[in-house]
């Protein structure tokens, strides 16, 4: 019988699919049950900033939690707007395709964009008390906050990004907003939890996140919802989580500040180039 070479042949040996997945849901529970260690509830997850890494941007921002949350955000300085009024505020937020772990929807189904619509208005929410929009009469600006990976705390990472980016593009600002995220474990007597890792969040019984400006002790912005206990127990919280935005808040600085410096480094060395050319 002649072969028809225009087909793949097929592997000699194959295994059913199912047990792909069987594999890959024991990986996760042993990774859950490793993760569910006692670990402190004050402690704050490791923080990297940095500010000013992108060029096609007048200001961006690139933040990364230790339980394995990156987030990239861009911001560009006013632009006239068609309508008249105040300055506003535009605020975007996207999960990248690959962002999150295990299955995902189909990309652009209406439950994914609902949700990055809620997390962009919660940003802007966050963010507008800190920009004095009064300084830019008839202009908007924007900012774009990119989920490369959720490992938890995503929300809180973004505020402090997006803040960040929006400083580095010579936005003027009262301060910038430190978002910092709780959780409270389903256990009755469980206490609330700094920066939860994705696991965390899952199975967390409450949730919680808030956005402060720190030079101003100000609240700019509080979201939280499920079963927190009584008011004492959500007002623990709203202090821990005070607490973790005070404890970020020199670390977002240092990498404002290093940003600026190195702005300046740049600038002094090409004019000193140009200066040495002519």
């Amino acid at each position: 019988m002649p072969l028809d070479h225009r087909r793949l042949r097929g592997p000699e040996e194959s295994q059913p699919p199912a047990l792909w997945p069987a594999a890959a849901a024991e990986d996760e529970e042993d990774e859950e049950g490793a993760g569910a260690a006692p670990r402190d509830p004050c402690a704050l997850r490791p923080l990297f900033a940095r500010a000013g890494l992108l060029s096609q941007a007048q200001g961006s921002a690139y933040v990364e939690l230790g339980s394995g949350t990156k987030v990239l955000c861009a911001a560009w300085g006013p632009r006239e707007a068609a309508e008249p009024g105040p300055g506003r505020l535009i605020c975007e937020f996207r999960r990248a395709p690959f962002a999150g772990r295990g299955a995902r929807g189909r990309p652009g189904a209406a439950a994914e964009r609902e949700a990055e619509r809620e997390a962009a208005a919660a940003l802007r929410e966050a963010l507008e008390p800190a920009v004095r929009l009064g300084r830019y009469p008839r202009a908007r600006l924007a900012v774009s906050a990119l989920l490369l990976q959720d490992g938890g705390s995503a929300l809180a990472a973004a505020v402090s990004a997006a803040a960040l980016a929006l400083a580095d593009a010579g936005v003027e600002m009262y301060d910038l907003a430190v978002g910092c995220a709780l959780c409270r474990p389903p256990a009755p007597a469980a206490s609330w939890m700094l920066q939860p890792a994705e696991p965390e969040e899952r199975r967390a019984a409450a949730r919680l996140t808030l956005a402060l400006l720190p030079a101003l002790n100000q609240v700019s912005a509080v979201l939280g919802g499920g079963r927190g206990g009584p008011p004492e127990d959500w007002a623990q919280a709203l202090r821990l989580g005070l607490d973790g935005c005070h404890r970020q808040y020199p670390v977002l600085r240092q990498s404002l500040l290093r940003a600026a410096q190195r702005r300046d480094a740049a600038a002094t060395a090409a004019a000193a180039a140009a200066a040495t050319s002519a």
